[in-house]
Parts: structure tokens; C-alpha cells; sequence
């Protein structure tokens, strides 16, 4: 089988190619920028693995894409939005959509990775961009498989990286929502591993909760930064008025810390829903614990 890669060169893109190629899959991994790409080229023996550059909206182009393959992965996602086209409902919600109706067009496979614990975040712009996305995809496409990861955490990761930074720097950190907010954080390798999972076992029309072996604290996970790094920091405790204030001039950076978006969401548990059918019920567990991998990278 060959296999389409969009976001290939982001932390769960980069591990999927690695393990795709290693079962004898051919890639093709689609980039904004070829250039910025080649590193991919270490991810896989010559002739398994091709770099096409794309415009994600150029329709002819992806249309040309997937005519050559039988497996279509769409890894692409943004935290916050910036300039014209990378906003979430271009993303998050027409990306998808066109995605699906070509996939439908051409026969071939779906996976799609959203994220968990969605439907309570009805404040949310990128929550809800994120619904819409599925919504869209299960309109156009039903045997397309979406998962729906909880927090990804890596070296090459945007979460844990920039927290340990951030607390590397500030004397004291703030804490949202009394930092009770439960996570299930799960090791982009194990994202990987499961749709590896999901292509060679041929499974089709599944809602798949990717979810690690524990639930922690939003608390607990800043305890366990702050240990693997052997700092001790006081944790404050921010009152909601200040936080959207501190939000909102931080969302006006380049990259932000945090968006007053973002905000909202920290308020939601991301953990397994009540119905849920999660990766370890479909025979692909998690087996990486979240300080045992941030130990093997923070310094």
C-alpha cells in the first residue's frame, strides 16, 4: 500500500513515516516547503519515501495527490490562528471537508486525527472548528477513521517543551482553573502506532480515543516538569479576570504562550469520554508514562 502523509513533518508525522516504511509501506509526505522537508529523507530507505510540496488548498494539486495512493492521513492542526489562511475553520474545518469528498471520489481510506474531549467546549473556536471538521467528514466519507488524541507529548512536542522553558525562566508559575483539569497524555510514537494499527488491521469507520496509561492533573503534570528538571517553583493559583487579561496581550505574539481560546479549553477534562472507544480497547495500549519520557529529554 502507499500512503499519503499531510503534516509529515511534525512530531506524529515523522514517527508514522518511520514506522510505516519499516513494514514496507511507500509514503509520500506533503509539505509546504520541500526544503524545510529534507530532513525526512533520514526517516526512511531510498525509494520508500517521496516530498511533494503543496498548497493544502490548491484542490487539483491534493486531488492529483490521493489518485496515487490508497491510504489518505491528515495530521494537520493548529493551536492558534494566524493571518488569512491559517485560521481554524479553513483548517481544522474546509481542509477536512475537501479531504473526504476526494477520498470518496477516488476509493480511498481516510485517517483523520482531531482531538479528545471536544463537545463540552462550546466557547471554544478551535474546539469547535475541530467538531465541525468531523462533522464534515462523516457527511462525506463514513468509513473514514478520525482519532481523537489527548495531549501528544515528545521532544519535537509544542506542550511540554515550551512549559519547561517557561518554567526554567519565570520565579513563579500560574496556575488555571486550581490546575484540577485532568489529561491523558500519550507519546507521539504511540499516536504512530496507532495508525499503523488501524492501516494494516484494515479498520474503517471508527471514533478512536488515543489516550495514554494514566490521567493526570494539569498540577501534577507542572510537578513533574518541575522535577525532571530539579527546580522548585510556586505554583499561583490565577483568578480568571487577570488570566484572560494576561491572555489576551499574550495571544498578540508571534507565537503565543497562551490565547484567551486556549484558555477556555483548559477549562474541559481531556480524558476518555463516558462511550468512548479508546486505542486499548481495539488492542493498541499505550505503554510510555508521561515523566518517564519527559526524563529521557529534559535536561
Amino acid at each position: 500500500k502507499k500512503i499519503l502523509i499531510f503534516g509529515a513533518t511534525g512530531q506524529i508525522g515523522r514517527y508514522c513515516i518511520r514506522r510505516l516504511v519499516q513494514n514496507n509501506y511507500k509514503v509520500i509526505a506533503v509539505t509546504r516547503n520541500s526544503h524545510k522537508a529534507v530532513f525526512l529523507k533520514t526517516q526512511a530507505p531510498i525509494g520508500y519515501l517521496e516530498i511533494e510540496q503543496a498548497n493544502i488548498f490548491d484542490e487539483q494539486r491534493i486531488n492529483d495527490l490521493i489518485s496515487r495512493v490508497d491510504v489518505c492521513v491528515n495530521l494537520i492542526g493548529i493551536l492558534f490562528e494566524k493571518g488569512k489562511n491559517n485560521t481554524f475553520n479553513k483548517i481544522h474545518s474546509d481542509f477536512p471537508e475537501q479531504l473526504s469528498k476526494i477520498c470518496k471520489k477516488k476509493n480511498v481510506d481516510l485517517i483523520h486525527i482531531s482531538a479528545l474531549a471536544l463537545s463540552n467546549a462550546k466557547d471554544s473556536k478551535y474546539a469547535q472548528s475541530k467538531i465541525n471538521g468531523e462533522n464534515k467528514i462523516r457527511e462525506n466519507l463514513l468509513k473514514a477513521t478520525i482519532i481523537k488524541p489527548s495531549i501528544v507529548h515528545s521532544v519535537d512536542d509544542n506542550f511540554s517543551t515550551r512549559l519547561l522553558t517557561l518554567l526554567r525562566l519565570l520565579p513563579v508559575f500560574p496556575i488555571y482553573y486550581k490546575g484540577q483539569t485532568k489529561y491523558s497524555p500519550i507519546h507521539a510514537s504511540e499516536v504512530a502506532e496507532l495508525i499503523f494499527y488501524v492501516i494494516s488491521e484494515g479498520i474503517i469507520s471508527k471514533d478512536i480515543e488515543a489516550i495514554g496509561p494514566e490521567v493526570l492533573t494539569f498540577k501534577k503534570i507542572i510537578q513533574i516538569l518541575l522535577r525532571s528538571i530539579n527546580k522548585k517553583k510556586f505554583l499561583i493559583p490565577m483568578p480568571l479576570p487577570l488570566a484572560k487579561i494576561s491572555a489576551f496581550f499574550f495571544q498578540l505574539l508571534p507565537n503565543p504562550v497562551i490565547t484567551i481560546d486556549q484558555l477556555r479549553l483548559l477549562k474541559y477534562d481531556n480524558v476518555k469520554s463516558e462511550k468512548g472507544i479508546t486505542n486499548f480497547d481495539i488492542g493498541c495500549p499505550s505503554k510510555i508514562f508521561f515523566e518517564k519520557s519527559i526524563n529521557s529529554y529534559s535536561y
